[in-house]
């Protein structure tokens, strides 16, 4: 086991359809920054609505370890309107998957084209199981990861401290068995 972590991969640019996935970068703060302020679209994120493009600036400019992301595009606009991110979180091909996009792009199908592409991308690397978690409330979320044929693998209590007190998690996954691409 490597004691630093799962090695990084490349965030490679991904095409479907209708969509470029491409590595997110700091200069996307602008794009996004409107959904990443959006106190409805944020209400079950990890943390509070941005406050300031420079906020979501630098939030961009931080790399996590371990994580991949990708900015959401549709082809011929090179903007970006959401983002996938993948973090391989132990060795041995096992990541979590995350994703969040735009209002004025929900309901047509966007968002689980996006985490597809992405899914198809993890599991030809050789990933084992890709994972999600979600707030038991968050009923658009959990609506996708079922729809994209991930499964209830439990509920975690008070798992988290967020913006709006603790919650629980609703923990998904998916092996390539389950996968419908």
């Amino acid at each position: 086991m490597n004691p630093a972590g799962p090695v990084p991969r490349e965030t490679v640019v991904l095409e479907t359809g209708r969509l470029r996935l491409r590595p997110r970068v700091p200069g996307d703060a602008a794009a996004l920054f409107p959904s990443l302020s959006d106190p409805e679209l944020m209400h079950f994120w990890s943390g509070p609505p941005h406050e300031n493009v420079a906020q979501t600036h630098a939030e961009f400019a931080r790399e996590a370890p371990g994580w991949r992301c990708w900015a959401i595009t549709l082809k011929g606009d090179d903007s970006a309107i959401g983002f996938v991110a993948a973090g391989e979180k132990r060795q041995g091909g096992v990541s979590e998957i995350g994703y969040m996009l735009a209002r004025a792009h929900w309901g047509g199908g966007i968002a689980a084209e996006a985490v597809s592409a992405v899914i198809d991308r993890l599991f030809a690397e050789g990933q084992r199981r890709v994972f999600a978690d979600t707030d038991p409330d968050n009923r658009a979320s959990r609506g996708l990861l079922e729809r994209l044929g991930f499964r209830l693998e439990g509920v975690l209590r008070a798992e988290w401290e967020t913006h709006i007190g603790v919650r629980d998690t609703a923990l998904y996954g998916l092996l390539p068995s389950d996968w419908r691409s």
